[in-house]
């Protein structure tokens, strides 16, 4: 056990904190698209996986025959939202399920994603190309700030979005469809435009990502879903438990943003405890069922029975039978 311990050096894991940081940045960008559909719109999209691939493909493949990285990003934040769109019509036009519409959809995008790259993975010379997100150790922290500069921004818009018509009508139709199409909403109307916006999202940190880590892989998309989900989900359990009902919507929408630092922090201290990487996805998604089960458990608590009881015995009440 000593010797397990004098292995671990606490300058690597200090040295090793800004690249979690820009890293869970990046992915907060993707966490915030899917916020849109898992708790706006109550939409299992399980596109995200291929829609991150494709944005990174895209944009790799952009700056590989000559073209400029950020006009590469606003590319690949099209191909995302014409993603989107599909996965959208599948459901809406097509009445597939949700699950099965962006399955369908992430499936179709692996083939697209093979034939946009030419091979599996495509790498780029980052000492030949001005980029702005860069995993060099001298340009981390810019890296940092312009990365926190653009989630403001996205931040920024998409509280005003959804507080215009249109957006009030997307959160209209999450939280009660129904409802929402009696009032002369078309529903089916919302769910294509939040799954385009929210793709297009995803595909923009996919971008962000291919820039930061220098290429693309087909496969840099497999489990971004779970990310993205622990993300949002320890976002807002630790909003919660910091500002209660002060959480307004503007600062849940920050909060994903801490959820995605937090979650590649831990990962960044669960690397340096020489964890095996093979055993990082089954981390994963320990620590979502953990922070999925927290909001559950703790309502539970609050409505038993037996808290109840406790709550009239100091009161000194007693229930009559």
């Amino acid at each position: 056990m000593a010797e397990y311990f004098s292995m671990l050096n606490p300058e690597a894991l200090f040295n090793s904190c800004p690249g979690g940081i820009a890293q869970g940045l990046i992915w907060g960008v993707m966490a915030l698209g899917l916020f849109l559909t898992f708790k706006m719109l109550n939409f299992a999209d399980l596109t995200v996986d291929g829609s991150l691939a494709t944005g990174g493909s895209v944009c790799i493949m952009m700056i590989f025959n000559g073209y400029n990285p950020q006009l590469a990003l606003l590319v690949s934040f099209v191909a995302g939202v014409l993603a989107g769109i599909v996965t959208g019509i599948l459901h809406t036009t097509l009445g597939i399920p949700d699950i099965l519409a962006g399955i369908l959809t992430q499936i179709a995008l692996y083939s697209i994603n093979l034939n946009i790259l030419g091979k599996a993975n495509q790498a780029i010379n980052v000492n030949q190309v001005k980029l702005y997100f860069t995993s060099n150790i001298n340009l981390l922290n810019k890296t940092i700030m312009i990365v926190a500069a653009c989630l403001i921004v996205i931040i920024l818009i998409l509280y005003w979005y959804l507080g215009t018509e249109q957006g009030s009508a997307i959160r209209a139709t999450g939280i009660n469809p129904n409802m929402a199409k009696a009032q002369g909403i078309n529903i089916n109307h919302m769910k294509i435009i939040a799954l385009a916006l929210s793709n297009g999202l995803v595909a923009l940190a996919g971008g962000m990502l291919a820039q930061y880590q220098g290429f693309a892989d087909v496969n840099m998309g497999r489990g971004a879903i779970v990310i993205g989900l622990a993300a949002v989900i320890i976002g807002e359990v630790i909003g919660e438990a910091l500002l209660r009902k002060r959480l307004n919507f503007i600062l849940r929408l920050f909060f994903v943003v801490v959820g995605a630092v937090i979650y590649y922090l831990v990962y960044v201290f669960v690397l340096w405890l020489k964890f095996p990487a093979d055993d990082m996805k089954l981390l994963t998604a320990i620590v979502v069922a953990i922070f999925l089960a927290v909001p559950y458990l703790k309502n539970a608590r609050k409505n038993s029975f037996r808290r109840l009881a406790r709550e009239n015995k100091k009161n000194g009440l007693t229930v009559e039978e």
